[in-house]
């Protein structure tokens, strides 16, 4: 073998050797180019005004690993962090209000923890919300919902928030959201026998308005949320099913009413961000009746 051959063979090991090296090499993506993708893939233009904004850590930060989630509380950052997931990307808000306004609570024990545990361990929290809403072609928390009920062949294919049943009693309705949720406590409001034939879905929080609309439109024989103010919604529901019509309400919890959106979202993010490891973490439903506890 002479010298030619054997260096033209070194050079031939050594650049698989590197070519291997760098295949090997974990590509880096930052938050703020996984925010970019989000942008370019939702299907609406993004919004000036939106809450939809990184609440704690920076957008230079390199992402390890993604976890989506209804609500960033802190159980779920814990759980994120355990399992090297330092973005989280959540439905609802991390400190406290729908806009994450931090004013008050600067000087609050657990805003403080909070916050120090977040930035202790180099996480960003992003909250998406508006645009997972306007997501196209559906709804994304409606998409997500829809598909953990397996009510796809119940939908309603020109809006997404009605469903059409077969005279289903309004009690095995609630018991089949009630199962296949996992819901700890829910309620209804209504006449258990009553029969359901067309219901009209308010995923998350509905206040007297639109839920009063809704509720009165002929065709809807039942609302479903997450939540309301009892003293507006629910009262009137009550007036109008002691008035003769026969109508019904199931309050089904504002995080459970929206978690599998936040499923969903994980799945849609793997289409376009394939860089690191991306996990659905589920916030616990903090809720627990007398006669089954919970810790």
């Amino acid at each position: 073998m002479n010298h030619f051959t054997t260096s033209r063979r070194t050079f031939l090991l050594g650049s698989m050797g590197l070519a291997a090296t760098s295949f090997a090499t974990p590509q880096i993506i930052t938050a703020g180019q996984v925010i970019d993708r989000i942008k370019a893939n939702v299907g609406i233009a993004w919004r000036t005004q939106t809450v939809d904004n990184i609440i704690a850590g920076t957008a230079e930060t390199p992402v390890k690993g993604i976890a989506t989630t209804m609500m960033a509380t802190l159980d779920v950052v814990k759980r994120a962090a355990a399992a090297g997931k330092n973005m989280v990307i959540t439905h609802e808000s991390t400190f406290f209000s729908h806009q994450d306004r931090v004013e008050p609570f600067q000087q609050d024990a657990t805003y403080k923890y909070k916050l120090d545990f977040l930035n202790q361990n180099n996480m960003v929290v992003f909250h998406f919300h508006d645009h997972l809403h306007g997501l196209k072609p559906m709804d994304g928390v409606a998409k997500g919902m829809i598909r953990e009920l397996g009510w796809e062949k119940y939908n309603d294919p020109q809006n997404f928030r009605q469903f059409a049943f077969p005279n289903v009693p309004l009690a095995k309705l609630a018991k089949e959201l009630q199962t296949k949720l996992k819901i700890r406590t829910m309620r209804v409001v209504g006449d258990p026998a009553l029969p359901i034939k067309r219901a009209m879905a308010s995923w998350g929080n509905c206040s007297l308005q639109p839920g009063a609309p809704f509720l009165a439109r002929p065709e809807v024989d039942v609302l479903i949320i997450g939540e309301t103010h009892e003293w507006e919604l629910v009262e009137y529901a009550q007036d109008m099913i002691a008035s003769g019509q026969k109508k019904a309400l199931i309050v089904l919890g504002h995080v459970v009413s929206e978690q599998s959106g936040m499923k969903f979202c994980a799945d849609w993010l793997k289409g376009f961000v394939k860089e690191v490891p991306i996990e659905f973490i589920a916030a616990a439903e903090p809720f627990w009746r007398p006669d089954n506890p919970v810790r």
